[in-house]
């Protein structure tokens, strides 16, 4: 009764643009994880902070979970809605509000997204750089602490969000941060709700800091006979401080993948694609010292891309291998999982995921952002398959148990939403509680994206 109560209000205050219909709740009930799909009540659409802070005051009065929706690509099951409610699409708050190019810069609403942005920027010799591959909204990538292909040069979201507007959960609009390098006044709020996931407010503005467009890029692909030389060429390299803007690791079933979906001939062997940004010189030299590593590590058969379409038919290749791989299995139900590990620990992590992979029997191809020690394999169980899928899930158990025991993550990058939930004590301890006890202090009647990332929420 509450939730129609609710509905009718929010009815009233936005007309056309909260919708009810069955379609579109259920595509905002559906997510990339391998999880059930769990509609809200209603979709919202607002244009405004002002907008935004009205829907959950109604919220709010009634107790009617509130989630957040930026583009739905995320991996854990982060926007649905386990007990019905309210999903806020932020789809046209997508306004770049301000671009400081002397500052390094830019303010947007939360429905931007990376490409929008970049595309708004072509003018300025800047960019912003946080690639997760997928063409997210700035407001879903904050709040899943994204990083993707360019972190291990340039960070990950946590370190490109200089300031952000939210609204709490009593409707409550706060500003956090300042268009400031630096400061060192008070806590950090700006860092709480980077990777907050929505449990705590709605972001609904952010100032990102910007980079400046390099004058020379250039990306390769290299073969190596083995996972563990592949690696080691990555630990010397970020041992060797090469500063490489993007070093990624393939295995050979992502090689033939690859090949599958655009005609090349790589071996069917690991390799890594690499990308080097500054000035003509400087990327020459980087390249120079990277190829000694390789060589030394048995690395061969280096293939360059310097001109912009031949980089960015590399890069897009990468980034649509989760969806090519699903269409060359369509018989499978994918499952995606990542993990990250001390650079020291990464081939040991690698290898380990790859022989159990092979054991198990399902196709299970490694790739990942190995340059900040983050790895990705996607685990494709038959459809209907209870006993594959029971074996892909205890898979990924494996790789996040692995992961705490070399003293990594269950997560670089994905976050926690429904999926991880279960390992969030484990890596976290006590830690896990005093989460709990700032969201319960933020949100004490759970109202903000519950069901996901602490206890009891």
């Amino acid at each position: 009764m509450a939730h129609e109560v609710a509905i009718a209000a929010l009815q009233t205050l936005l007309g056309a643009r909260l919708n009810t219909g069955e379609s579109d709740r259920a595509l905002h009930g559906r997510s990339e994880a391998l999880l059930q799909d769990m509609a809200p009540d209603a979709v919202a659409y607002p244009e405004s902070t002002d907008e935004v802070a009205a829907i959950v005051r109604v919220c709010a009065a009634h107790g009617v979970p509130v989630i957040g929706w930026g583009t739905g690509t995320s991996l854990e099951g982060h926007a649905l809605a386990p007990r019905g409610g309210v999903t806020v699409d932020f789809s046209r708050m997508n306004k770049v509000l301000r671009i400081g190019a002397e500052d390094m810069m830019a303010v947007v609403q939360p429905g931007v997204t990376r490409e929008g942005l970049n595309n708004e920027l072509r003018a300025t010799g800047l960019f912003f750089p946080v690639d997760p591959g997928a063409n997210a909204s700035l407001g879903g990538m904050a709040s899943t602490r994204a990083s993707g292909t360019t972190a291990v040069r340039y960070g990950t979201m946590r370190a490109n969000v200089l300031a952000l507007e939210a609204v709490l959960a009593d409707a409550t609009v706060i500003r956090t941060g300042s268009a400031a390098p630096k400061s060192s006044t008070g806590y950090d709020l700006t860092g709480l709700f980077v990777g907050a996931e929505g449990t705590l407010g709605l972001i609904t503005e952010l100032t990102l800091r910007l980079q400046g467009q390099p004058e020379a890029i250039s990306a390769a692909t290299c073969a190596f006979p083995d996972m563990g030389a592949a690696v080691a060429a990555v630990t010397a390299t970020i041992q060797s401080g090469i500063p490489m803007a993007r070093i990624e690791f393939l295995d050979a079933g992502f090689a033939a993948i690859f090949n599958d979906q655009a005609g090349l001939d790589l071996p069917l062997q690991p390799h890594l694609m690499v990308e080097f940004h500054g000035s003509d010189a400087g990327v020459q030299a980087q390249a120079e010292a990277f190829g000694e590593i390789v060589a030394d590590a048995g690395g061969a058969g280096f293939r360059w891309a310097t001109r912009p379409q031949e980089r960015n038919a590399l890069w897009k290749l990468r980034h649509n291998a989760y969806y090519t791989a699903r269409a060359l299995y369509p018989d499978t139900d994918p499952l995606t999982t990542d993990v990250c590990v001390p650079i020291s620990r990464l081939a040991e992590a690698v290898e380990e995921s790859a022989a159990d992979i092979a054991d198990s029997g399902i196709p299970g191809p490694i790739l990942g952002h190995v340059g900040d020690g983050n790895f990705h394999a996607l685990l494709m169980p038959r459809k209907g398959d209870a006993e594959e899928l029971r074996r892909a899930k205890a898979l990924a158990g494996a790789m996040a148990e692995r992961a705490l025991r070399l003293g990594g993550t269950v997560s670089g990058e994905h976050g926690i939403g429904m999926g991880k939930l279960g390992y969030m004590e484990t890596e976290h301890g006590a830690g896990w509680e005093v989460m709990g006890r700032i969201k319960r202090a933020l949100d004490p009647a759970g109202i903000m994206n519950p069901g996901k990332l602490v206890r009891g929420n």
